[in-house]
C-alpha cells in the first residue's frame, strides 16, 4: 500500500512565532482526531526547521524542508546541506519545486545532484516535476515530464527510488487560481506511474506515492484525491490557514 501525503510547502511564509504556533496547533489537533492513516507534513522555512521539529516529535506529523544544497559541504554562503538538514529532525526534503527551477534557474543536472546527496543523507525527497502553460498548450506536457523524471531519477537504484515521492506541478496552477481538472490530473499522475514501473518494475511504481501540486483547496481536494493515482498532495498557500489545511487532510 502507497502512502496517503499532505504536505504542507510554507515556501516564504510565517515568522519563527507563528511558524511554531501553527505546527503546535494542528500537532494538537489532529493527536485528538484520526486522520485515515494520512501522512501529514510540515515543511517550515529553513530557520524553524530545529524548533517545530521538536515541537513534532510526540506526534504523527512528518517534518521536511523546502530545498537542500548541491554541495556536501564547504565555502557556500547562505547553503544548507542535505546532512544539515537532516541533523535539524526532518525527514524529507522537496527538491524540483517549479519555483526553484523557474526563478533560481535549477536544472535537471544540479537537481538530479540534489537527489543523490538527499538520499545519500539519510533524506527521503518528495521530486517535484511539471510543465508550464505554453508546454501544456502546444501538447508538450508528456514529454517535458519525462525528460524531468528521467533526467532527475533514472540514474538512482531501486532502493533509492523506494525513498522518493513524486508531487506533479502543473506550473500553470501553481499560485494562479487555477487548478487541472481531476481528469487532467489522473492522466498526468497514471503517466508518471508507467514511467517508474517501465523503469523499476511493476511493485516500484505501484507503491510510489504522486502528490497534485497545483492550488489544491478544501473545495476541490476531495475530488482530486477521489482519482486512482493521486496518493495527496504538496499544498502552498492552503498551507498557511489551519482551516483550509485541515479540510484538505480530511478530505483524503
Amino acid at each position: 500500500m502507497r502512502k496517503k501525503i499532505v504536505a504542507g510547502n510554507w515556501k516564504m511564509n510565517m515568522e519563527l512565532s507563528e511558524g511554531m504556533n501553527f505546527a503546535d496547533s494542528i500537532n494538537r489537533y489532529l493527536m485528538n482526531k484520526p486522520h485515515n492513516g494520512v501522512t501529514v507534513m510540515l515543511c517550515p522555512p529553513f530557520v524553524h526547521l530545529v524548533g517545530i521539529s521538536e515541537i513534532l516529535k510526540s506526534g504523527n506529523i512528518s517534518v521536511g524542508a523546502q530545498n537542500c544544497s548541491s554541495e556536501t559541504s564547504g565555502a557556500f554562503t547562505g547553503e544548507v546541506s542535505a546532512a544539515m538538514i537532516k541533523s535539524a529532525g526532518a525527514e524529507y526534503v522537496i527538491i524540483g519545486h517549479s519555483e526553484r527551477r523557474t526563478l533560481f534557474n535549477e536544472d535537471n543536472s544540479l537537481l538530479n545532484k540534489k537527489i543523490l546527496l538527499a538520499l545519500n543523507s539519510g533524506l527521503k525527497v518528495i521530486f517535484c516535476c511539471g510543465e508550464i502553460f505554453k508546454e501544456r498548450v502546444e501538447d508538450a506536457h508528456f514529454e517535458v515530464v519525462k525528460k524531468q523524471i528521467e533526467k532527475g531519477l533514472f540514474n538512482l537504484a531501486i532502493d533509492q527510488i523506494n525513498n522518493v515521492v513524486i508531487a506533479y506541478e502543473p506550473v500553470w496552477a501553481v499560485g494562479t487560481g487555477s487548478t487541472a481538472t481531476p481528469e487532467q490530473t489522473q492522466e498526468m499522475h497514471a503517466f508518471i506511474r508507467k514511467l517508474i514501473i517501465d523503469k523499476y518494475g511493476f511493485e516500484a511504481g505501484d507503491n510510489l506515492s504522486i502528490l497534485y501540486g497545483g492550488s489544491c483547496t478544501p473545495s476541490n481536494a476531495g475530488e482530486i484525491f477521489s482519482e486512482p493515482d493521486v496518493d495527496g498532495g504538496l499544498i502552498g498557500g492552503a498551507s498557511l490557514k489551519m482551516e483550509d489545511f485541515i479540510g484538505i487532510i480530511e478530505s483524503i
